[in-house]
């Protein structure tokens, strides 16, 4: 996987909850590696790449986390993951990669985006069939509040 695919989202990532989490103080963690088929951790957006590279990114969260962060972006309290709430994580998701995509796409590579699909619940297994293509993964520590995973696993089309 090559840094120049995974830098973008990293930045993203580190800008928009910064930008969105104003009372928590932002860190990236860090970088690890991790198969593609994982278990989450309870929250997980998954945005899907194709064009000139394949793959996925997971923004995966606890509940207490997701329930936080739609909190802040909604200044209110959230105690449930309702349908504002999954919108939110979903919103966020779509805040990092756009901001990625278009770091990517001025780099001039060319690929799309599938929407946002948000997982909840316990004991989950996301996989992805991406070959030997390993998960970096990058988390963005929140303070107090927990921490989202960004989850990169990209590899070039073959043709």
């Amino acid at each position: 996987m090559r840094v120049e695919y995974i830098n973008p989202f990293v930045e993203a990532a580190f800008s928009v909850l910064k930008e969105v989490m104003a009372e928590s103080e932002v860190k990236r963690g860090e970088i690890y590696l991790k198969s593609t088929s994982m278990a989450i951790q309870g929250v997980a957006a998954l945005v899907g790449l194709a064009g000139d590279v394949e793959g996925r990114v997971l923004f995966d969260m606890t509940k207490e986390t997701a329930l936080h962060v739609a909190g802040a972006m909604n200044q209110d309290t959230f105690t449930v993951i309702d349908e504002l709430a999954k919108a939110t994580i979903q919103e966020l998701a779509n805040m990092i990669t756009a901001q990625a995509v278009t770091k990517l796409h001025d780099l001039g590579f060319k690929f799309d985006l599938t929407p946002p699909a948000l997982f909840t619940g316990e004991n989950m297994e996301v996989s992805t069939n991406l070959g030997e293509v390993e998960a970096l993964i990058v988390p963005m520590e929140l303070g107090n509040n927990g921490k989202i995973e960004v989850n990169v696993a990209i590899r070039e089309r073959t043709k």
